[in-house]
């Protein structure tokens, strides 16, 4: 499988894997002045960045750098963020500071992290029971600890 990206300024970077077998490529902010960002505070930061993956059975997956959430508290605002393989738009990172102090954005740091994966398409069909399972409806922590 492949993925064409398109940059949409010449600042942006195009992912790259840092090695062989990463599962996730690096996403770089494409942005003109440093943003801080507050604790609490959520902004979106533009990659600078549209892709094409050349099947349709696929999405991009956006995760949070662990580097970044584990130092600092830099994380996702929506958790994983995913990209439609029939969107052609520019690639944006919604980030929250889940810290304790300020983080300085800039451009060209590496924010995020793009995995592709295979999706399916189920049929969708509407029923009015399930089947029995031995779990049931048992829910959060049902199974226990």
């Amino acid at each position: 499988m492949k993925i064409k990206f398109r940059r949409l300024s010449p600042k942006a970077v195009i992912p790259v894997r840092k090695t062989s077998f990463s599962a996730g490529m690096d996403l770089c902010a494409c942005i003109d002045e440093p943003v801080t960002l507050e604790p609490g505070d959520i902004c979106t930061i533009p990659t600078g960045l549209a892709a094409e993956p050349d099947e349709n059975d696929a999405a991009l997956l956006i995760y949070p750098r662990s580097g970044l959430s584990s130092r600092y508290g830099i994380s996702l605002a929506n958790c994983v963020g995913v990209v439609d393989s029939d969107y052609r738009g520019e690639i944006k990172i919604p980030l929250i500071n889940n810290g304790r102090e300020p983080f300085v954005i800039k451009n060209e740091m590496r924010i995020a992290q793009l995995v592709l994966t295979k999706v399916i398409f189920p049929e969708i069909e509407e029923v009015s029971e399930l089947s029995d399972t031995e779990r049931g409806s048992g829910g959060f922590g049902s199974t226990g600890i």
